[in-house]
């Protein structure tokens, strides 16, 4: 094969990787043969016994368009950042291609591509678990916007749907090598039975759990949610000093008083929707604090869940985020909030676990603290935040799991939350840094996910949109338009018990990042008898 038509056909996978991502294409069947044109390029480099590193920047080119072209709009909110997560993210990416390439080379040509399913998975559940982790673009999150045909993953979670993607994916290229070799089509007989009941089983499976979802979704408790979209702009009046903690809160709160009433158990606000950072322990002394109290009394009922700027002071430094406070002994910390407050119980925080990197977190600062001061700055606090040291929810007269934006997209941080019984999932974000582009609606598809997996309505308060309702089976029941001043309320039914992924997690990932590990020795011992027989 010519260079030329490898780099052709490397381009090929990197379109076809876009055009079936949520709104950047959404032709989602795409993802099923999105890899087969790279795995062309890399089996022709086998058969040629080219040196294994003339693939990495075949596949690097692939990897490359599938970011940019997916999460070009990470751009409007930090133009370095963006070019950083493009770069690196496709590095990664290659090299775990690289990684399967290796052992496909020393297992054999013909057996060695099935490899493929095991080192990819290892590789996105690291990606989920390590400083640079962007999960992001995991294959699994390609049918956020087809939940119909993924309703098992309340069993499997998003890697299961990386493992269909890459089986069928194989499938098809070995058909085509098949019929390159022989021009027959009686030949492709068995991959044309093998790949249909392939693409099928996982949809009927589907069908048949929706099907009893159906006959028992009148059964359980309903609480009613009010979330409100405040619309507050993130660059010119959220963190403006002129625009005070009062004006914005009064604003919410304005939005909420249109839909709260007698029947309503909570209000859910955005993040950071208290933008000015104040020490945990003296909330009662801000005088926003007030305009809570009030407004919880006027109410009578209703609870209040709203994002918060946060801090808390130490003797000594406790992680690598404590700082010396200027001119006084201690430290503090400084923490993306969710605040819970009711009439009848004391304020609780929980800290948000994943943070964005570049943003709320600087990779690898605890050796190279240097690195704090290249810290991206988009308003509010900066450099590396404080995190809770596992995930929790809120028990009061609901049970309620707080996800603060980016967690959201960590399908066994939000499991863990459902594991302790979560009566729903609750969703506090700030898409406004990303402008009018795919990256808001990308966000809202992935909380459909998070629904089948743990079989928990979702409340979304997003302070730009999208805002809304998803039930337990990924349907949205209600959203609101992007940039917009809104509240929505809707009643919601509680679901305590844990699914199988909620209790297990992410078991797929585990498994195969021990055999991948595994492959390391077998590979080597496959490798040797080979060369023993030659």
């Amino acid at each position: 094969m010519p260079v030329y038509q490898r780099y052709l056909l490397s381009l090929l996978s990197g379109f076809l990787l876009v055009l079936c991502f949520p709104f950047t294409g959404s032709i989602t069947a795409f993802v099923f043969i999105a890899l087969v044109p790279l795995l062309i390029v890399e089996n022709d480099l086998i058969e040629q016994n080219k040196n294994r590193f003339h693939l990495y920047p075949l596949s690097y080119l692939t990897f490359f368009v599938y970011n940019f072209g997916t999460t070009w709009w990470i751009y409007n909110s930090t133009d370095v950042g963006a070019i950083l997560a493009f770069v690196f993210n496709s590095l990664l990416m290659a090299w775990a291609f690289e990684i399967y390439h290796i052992f496909h080379r020393k297992i054999g040509k013909e057996n060695g591509i099935w490899v493929l399913l095991i080192v990819w998975t290892a590789f996105e559940f690291v990606h989920f678990n390590w400083e640079l982790s962007w999960p992001w673009l995991s294959f699994g999150n390609v049918f956020s916007i087809q939940t119909n045909w993924v309703q098992w993953y309340e069993f499997t979670g998003v890697l299961g749907g990386t493992i269909w993607v890459l089986l069928l994916n194989i499938i098809f290229f070995k058909a085509i090598k098949k019929y390159s070799i022989s021009r027959k089509i009686s030949d492709l007989k068995q991959y044309a039975i093998f790949s249909i009941l392939t693409i099928v089983t996982p949809i009927l499976i589907s069908v048949v759990i929706l099907k009893r979802l159906n006959d028992t979704s009148k059964n359980g408790r309903f609480f009613e949610v009010v979330v409100v979209q405040p619309n507050i702009d993130p660059y010119n009046e959220k963190f403006d000093p002129n625009m005070t903690v009062g004006l914005q809160m009064q604003k919410m709160f304005s939005l909420a008083n249109q839909k709260v009433n007698s029947k309503t158990d909570l209000v859910v606000c955005p993040e950071t929707a208290i933008s000015q950072g104040f020490v945990e322990n003296e909330l009662k002394a801000y005088s926003f604090y007030e305009l809570m109290e009030k407004q919880l009394k006027d109410w009578n009922k209703p609870d209040l869940l709203i994002g918060a700027s946060t801090y808390r002071i130490f003797l000594n430094p406790r992680t690598r985020a404590s700082k010396k406070i200027p001119n006084q002994e201690g430290y503090f910390e400084s923490y993306n909030s969710s605040l819970y407050l009711s009439r009848k119980n004391k304020a609780s925080f929980i800290h948000k676990s994943k943070l964005v990197l570049g943003v709320e977190k600087i990779p690898f600062s605890q050796y190279f603290p240097f690195l704090e001061e290249y810290s991206i700055n988009n308003g509010g606090t900066s450099g590396t935040l404080g995190i809770e040291d596992y995930p929790k929810i809120y028990k009061r007269k609901m049970n309620v799991a707080p996800i603060i934006c980016y967690e959201s997209i960590y399908g066994e941080l939000v499991a863990e939350q459902s594991k302790q019984g979560a009566d729903f999932l609750c969703i506090m974000t700030n898409d406004g840094w990303w402008d009018n582009t795919p990256g808001h609606k990308q966000h809202f598809s992935f909380a459909k996910l998070r629904a089948i997996e743990n079989r928990k309505w979702v409340a979304r308060s997003a302070n730009t949109g999208i805002s809304g309702f998803i039930d337990s089976k990924g349907n949205v029941i209600q959203e609101s338009k992007w940039w917009t001043e809104s509240a929505l309320k809707q009643n919601i039914q509680a679901h305590r018990k844990p699914t199988f992924y909620s209790s297990h997690g992410d078991y797929i990932g585990r498994v195969s990042a021990v055999l991948s590990l595994m492959l390391i020795p077998y590979s080597f011992m496959i490798y040797r008898r080979k060369k023993q027989k030659n």
